[in-house]
């Protein structure tokens, strides 16, 4: 009996797809922004999200316990970071490039996610995100505005009294007014005349 030099060749072995560590966990994390963004807090199922990042039920529960704790992970990886507001020359063109900016983060994925728990949370689990609200979302913006106030004031285009703790709460009290209550999605043209018609005479120098 002949017996061949040639032999089958090995069965090569499936390339494994699945992702495992910072790579699933981000998958996750995205899953999580999309369903908060699409269906709301109310309509979030761990099991949803497991779907969404194309991983098993226990990779999510293995790593957060509750859809809190992943919800909370998944809004601070996802919030942009409001690190500085650029010196565009007059307190006017600084506020209507600082308020293009939030207009971004309000309507990009991760800004529907947070109002869509702000809007549906009961306040007992609204408080469990009051933290991540507040570092990445109230504390950057008052800053901000804050940093644009001052600089207008230096630059001698703003009156230097106009610091109250109050007007840095006048455009995000807007915005957010608007878009939750009016539906408004901030038009580059709203933009620009609640500067003009609000801000500017708020802040400017009056001229003899």
């Amino acid at each position: 009996m002949v017996t061949s030099r040639w032999s089958a060749a090995p069965t090569a072995r499936p390339v494994s797809l699945r992702r495992r560590g910072p790579v699933l966990e981000r998958a996750i994390l995205e899953a999580a922004l999309e369903q908060l963004s699409t269906v709301g807090w109310s309509g979030l199922t761990m099991e949803g999200v497991a779907a969404g990042a194309q991983t098993g039920k226990a990779a999510v529960y293995r790593r957060w316990p509750s859809k809190e704790d992943l919800v909370v992970d998944a809004l601070q990886a996802g919030l942009p970071d409001l690190d500085q507001a650029d010196d565009f020359g007059s307190i006017r063109e600084d506020l209507y490039q600082l308020c293009l900016r939030m207009r971004g983060a309000m309507f990009s994925r991760p800004g529907f996610a947070l109002r869509a728990v702000l809007h549906e949370c009961d306040h007992a689990t609204a408080e469990r995100f009051h933290e991540v609200i507040l570092q990445h979302v109230i504390e950057p913006s008052t800053r901000l505005f804050r940093e644009v106030v001052y600089r207008g004031i230096e630059r001698g285009d703003v009156r230097p009294d106009a610091t109250g703790e109050l007007i840095f709460d006048v455009i995000p009290g807007l915005m957010m007014y608007r878009s939750k209550v009016c539906a408004s999605e901030w038009e580059e043209a709203d933009i620009a005349r609640m500067i003009d018609q609000v801000m500017v005479p708020l802040l400017v120098r009056h001229r003899c």
